[in-house]
């Protein structure tokens, strides 16, 4: 899970800092830029219901394999220098990620019910770690190989690497039925508060960090930082991110619920986004620890609560399909709406602005989906109830 883990970060992160080589090479707008950086994080959110449903016919290991495969097809397709192959690479790419990241909270929840947030936070951390190497070693690989399609295309291996060790270490058993019954697919998770609130935390932090992704490297550009620096930073930011990942599901366990955590994480981010965006550039380098302590720590605990907040695993696969499909297409307006004011000529003060207002939604639903509870099914076995764990309530 581990090795899958590294693998769904950067085909996202490795592309923000080569964005203006891009741009200059095959003559698009900021306008198409714009579209680039949104549009795998909406394909995340398109293809994200998909996984529960390969999975009871394929089997979760098998659909992993399926979209580790395809990510290693899409990163190859990147390769070649021209606009479609970059934006269907992209596209494909999304598709994978989404696949495999909906499936592995549901995978913690099946191998590790008893320290499903702990490892969490692990493979979190994983994620993260990908991530960081991916903005970390785009504009030095680019270099190195001659040319910016090159560069991301290399990461291809990655993937195939990750595709062989998951073939051979993890048992792919196929699905001893594929009848979808009550408990496989329960029904209401639609009409349910708590979903929706846990699915609105999603996407708003998953918001701030795809524009993170996706264009802070050019921002950190308009403020006179050399392309170079601007990856370096966005990859310091990222491998930041490792630290709060794994202690984040420590932390939250300290207090009654999640929401204390939340609070603090997320005003973490908001700090270093405003910070490295309109501060003195002499705090360039502290906002990047801020802002990768607080997305670190924030996108570890959303995906912990997907595992807290669900009383069976197959409930987690499927508030998984649902936070990371509508987060995820929610998401994508975050990078597409920065596109645009950039596009407009927008200062780096109107787009703190912007990033500030996504914040106060991302803690709104904070507070709310941190709260002790969580999903299960009634005693018919066929509608969604929220209610206190029972942990909980003996105490």
């Amino acid at each position: 899970m581990f090795l899958v883990a590294i693998n769904l970060r950067p085909a996202l992160s490795s592309l923000a800092p080569v964005l203006t080589r891009v741009q200059d090479s095959l003559g698009l707008s900021a306008a198409a830029i714009g579209a680039l950086t949104t549009l795998p994080v909406l394909c995340l959110g398109l293809f994200a219901p998909l996984a529960p449903r390969l999975s009871r016919y394929l089997g979760m290991e098998r659909t992993l394999s399926l979209a580790l495969l395809l990510l290693a097809v899409a990163l190859l397709a990147r390769g070649y220098p021209h606009s479609t192959a970059l934006y269907l690479g992209t596209l494909l790419s999304g598709a994978a990620i989404g696949i495999g990241g909906t499936l592995l909270p549901a995978l913690v929840k099946r191998e590790v019910p008893g320290n499903a947030d702990l490892l969490t936070g692990v493979y979190t951390m994983a994620l993260c770690f990908g991530g960081a190497l991916g903005a970390g070693l785009s504009v030095p690989l680019a270099n190195a190989l001659g040319s910016w399609y090159l560069g991301i295309a290399s990461w291809a291996l990655l993937a195939a690497v990750a595709l062989l060790a998951w073939r051979m270490l993890m048992p792919h058993p196929w699905p001893t039925s594929v009848k979808v019954d009550n408990q496989e697919k329960p029904p209401g998770l639609l009409r349910n508060a708590l979903a929706w609130q846990i699915t609105i935390l999603m996407g708003a932090q998953s918001s701030l960090a795809y524009i993170v992704f996706g264009w802070l490297p050019t921002l950190l550009q308009l403020r006179g930082i050399s392309e170079a620096q601007a990856g370096l930073m966005l990859g310091v930011s990222v491998l930041t991110q490792i630290i709060s990942a794994l202690a984040a599901p420590w932390i939250a366990r300290l207090g009654r619920d999640q929401r204390p955590a939340l609070i603090v994480l997320l005003s973490l981010t908001g700090s270093g986004m405003v910070l490295a965006l309109v501060g003195p550039l002499e705090a360039r380098w502290p906002a990047m620890i801020l802002l990768g302590l607080g997305q670190g720590g924030s996108f570890s605990l959303a995906l912990t609560l997907l595992v807290l907040r669900s009383a069976t695993p197959n409930i987690a696969g499927q508030l998984s399909g649902m936070a990371q499909g509508f987060g995820y297409t929610l998401a994508a307006l975050g990078p597409f709406s920065v596109g645009l004011l950039l596009d407009w000529e927008v200062s780096l003060s109107g787009i703190s602005v912007l990033l500030v207002a996504i914040l106060l939604c991302c803690i709104s639903a904070g507070i709310l989906a941190g709260r002790q509870l969580v999903l299960d099914l009634d005693e018919t076995q066929r509608n969604i109830i929220t209610r206190t764990p029972k942990s909980s309530a003996a105490q």
